[in-house]
């Protein structure tokens, strides 16, 4: 029997991927610019293109929608409501300064205006007891504030609401049944009222942009089931996203770890470390059998205390754009060309000069060749664009080219270095894998900045995040705070709480149709010891077994153990729906895996073959110098680098 066609998207800064898997299992994948005004623009076009108009299928998508909406400021009029004395409890926050030896640092605008900061009644204290209560004048100052304020949403933030939700609720029902409303005690009910007031303000803050987002796919896509990809690296049906856009900020990011750790499994390598280099941006991350997650990361200058993909981020992509510093200095980013204008050698009006420019001035892009042949650059307009900046450098425009080239890999290779050195992990155990439309020109030169001798394409690694879509589960992270000596907890007790957490995500699943018999837990626990602010997450084992791995973690991650008690903090449970049957062609013997041309490139002496990746038998061996196009990307593997092709088409490169 047929199966149901399924169509994972990813759309970036610059490109919109498509992966399709048919229904004979085949894999097909398509790449479009991205319309950023409206994205769904894009998908739709893409969808035509690839003949599915008037079909049935599944689309699972991971949008920048959420993510744009934080980084530029484009939320929606977001009213905040906080206890007596905390209206300006996000503008507080933590009192940490970004400029740490800047005497006069530039002021920030607080996350929510004055104006827009309600205090109400119903504060509990640390136990849940009641210290205030929430009377009914509260409420109709509450409700006299939604409308003389005219917010579109509204954020609500109570302290200690993760012990008793029911004051939140009763505010939640009396505002007018028009504004999105976000709870703290349903967004995220844990500790720590800063870290569970932002992610409720930025869940309301972007919550009515995304719903209008999905809501304008959905009626482009009539009959069409959407998924959407969590930052966690879940999926949930997008009529239950719409409540929930805080947990989509690293949606496209967390599609990329998931295809890295399904192609790491297919080829049997691993542990990994991943780096996905778009056209705007960077991202790199560790992969062991599955990536990993924290409650402590960042998008912009705004801490996101929901479950994400562990990933470290920075604004060097194919188009970030090259420019001299007040001091002459050449910088590289993190503004980006992206996808309108784009570089210059995209020939759509763009003259600034670009990562992209410089690898095809030096050869490395093939003009003819870019994306399948679909789309020429244009040289001549990348060479007036990079001999524009030598002059003002005193240098060649190849000279310029080199340069580009060089710091964008130091930049990326520092941010290996922090996701991988600066955590205790020794970046030579692992695997370096490039994906993303640019990240095969650059992944020689890292593996030899971090003194790497492994590393992977992936097939299809152009488009792995729309590939990862394809590979990820449904599923939900839950999490509650218990806040109590480790050794005082029953494990009686924890396992309840557990169960009670792992009947939500199933409840949640079971609505999008999923069978509870088909779905898995993974329960873990966050750790301190008594004093300390911060947590290490480690797997629930019973408490005596939880406790010696947490040592062992925290000696692992700082140098050292301490002789304290242990506390436990929040209690954390990931449901997962089935995986879906994705896999890999295995691929023929095919005798035409020749080059298909000869290239002059920058510092290499002899012509350079060309291969097309899709004429390379399984088995083959090719040693560098060597240009490998596709139609989504090109790998280029330097000098001293042997490559060897494995049974679905994956290059494993190794140095010599």
């Amino acid at each position: 029997m047929a199966r149901m066609i399924r169509l994972g998207v990813d759309t970036g800064g610059t490109f919109t991927d498509f992966v399709l898997l048919d229904e004979q299992g085949e894999l097909h994948v398509h790449k479009v610019l991205s319309t950023p005004d409206a994205p769904e623009r894009a998908i739709l076009a893409g969808i035509t293109a690839l003949g599915l108009g008037d079909r049935r299928f599944q689309l699972v998508h991971g949008s920048t929608v959420a993510t744009n909406a934080v980084l530029e400021g484009k939320g929606v009029r977001t009213l905040y409501v906080g206890n007596r004395g905390f209206a300006d409890l996000l503008s507080i926050g933590r009192q940490q300064r970004a400029e740490l030896y800047a005497l006069q640092p530039e002021p920030q605008p607080p996350p929510v205006p004055a104006d827009l900061c309600v205090e109400t009644g119903g504060r509990l204290d640390a136990q849940g007891n009641l210290v205030e209560p929430l009377t009914d004048d509260d409420i109709a100052t509450l409700r006299d504030a939604a409308v003389r304020l005219a917010p579109e949403a509204v954020a609500v933030n109570l302290l200690f609401s993760y012990l008793d939700p029911s004051l939140e609720a009763r505010i939640g029902a009396a505002l007018p049944a028009q504004l999105f409303v976000s709870l703290s005690s349903q967004v995220l009910p844990e500790i720590r009222e800063y870290e569970r007031g932002m992610a409720t303000w930025l869940n309301a803050w972007v919550g009515p942009r995304v719903a209008r987002y999905l809501s304008r796919l959905q009626r482009g896509l009539t009959q069409v089931p959407v998924a959407v990809m969590q930052s966690s690296g879940d999926t949930v049906a997008a009529e239950q996203a719409t409540d929930y856009a805080v947990r989509m900020l690293l949606s496209g990011p967390a599609g990329g770890l998931i295809g890295a750790a399904f192609i790491g499994e297919t080829a049997r390598q691993g542990p990994l470390l991943t780096f996905d280099m778009g056209g705007t941006s960077t991202d790199v991350a560790l992969v062991d059998g599955a990536p990993r997650l924290t409650s402590e990361g960042r998008i912009g200058r705004y801490p996101v205390a929901v479950p994400m993909v562990d990933m470290h981020t920075i604004g060097a992509g194919g188009g970030s754009i090259a420019w001299l510093d007040a001091g002459g200095m050449l910088q590289v980013g993190p503004q980006s060309a992206g996808a309108d204008p784009g570089p210059a050698c995209y020939g759509r009006g763009g003259t600034q000069p670009t990562v992209t420019d410089a690898n095809l001035l030096l050869g490395r892009l093939q003009a003819e060749a870019f994306l399948g042949g679909a789309m020429t650059l244009d040289t001549d307009a990348a060479a007036r664009a990079l001999a524009a900046l030598a002059v003002d450098m005193g240098a060649s425009a190849t000279d310029a080219a080199r340069d580009i080239v060089a710091i964008a890999n130091e930049h990326m290779a520092q941010a290996l270095r922090a996701i991988s050195i600066r955590r205790g992990v020794d970046p030579r155990d692992h695997v370096l894998v490039s994906f993303g439309g640019a990240g095969g020109l650059h992944v020689c030169a890292l593996a030899n900045l971090l003194d790497m001798r492994r590393a992977l394409v992936p097939v299809h690694g152009g488009v792995l995040s729309a590939l990862g879509m394809l590979a990820a589960r449904p599923g939900r992270q839950l999490s509650r705070t218990h806040v109590m000596p480790l050794g005082a907890a029953v494990d009686g007790d924890v396992d309840a709480w557990l169960d009670d957490l792992g009947q939500q995500g199933e409840a949640a699943l079971q609505v999008e149709g999923h069978d509870v018999a088909d779905c898995k837990q993974q329960r873990s626990v966050d750790l301190r010891y008594r004093g300390q602010s911060y947590t290490l997450n480690v797997p629930w084992q019973g408490g005596d077994a939880t406790t010696r791995d947490f040592h062992a973690r925290h000696a692992q991650r700082y140098g050292h153990h301490l002789d304290l008690p242990v506390e436990l903090v929040n209690l954390r449970v990931q449901v997962q729906g089935p995986a879906h049957d994705v896999r890999l062609t295995t691929l023929a013997s095919v005798p035409d895996g020749r080059p298909v041309s000869h290239a002059r490139l920058d510092g290499v002496d002899a012509d350079v073959p060309v291969f097309r990746r899709e004429t390379l038998a399984a088995g083959q061996r090719i040693t560098g110098p060597a240009l490998i196009c596709e139609h989504v990307a090109t790998t280029w593997v330097e000098p001293g680098w042997l490559l060897e092709v494995d049974s679905v088409g994956n290059l494993l490169l190794t140095l010599q």
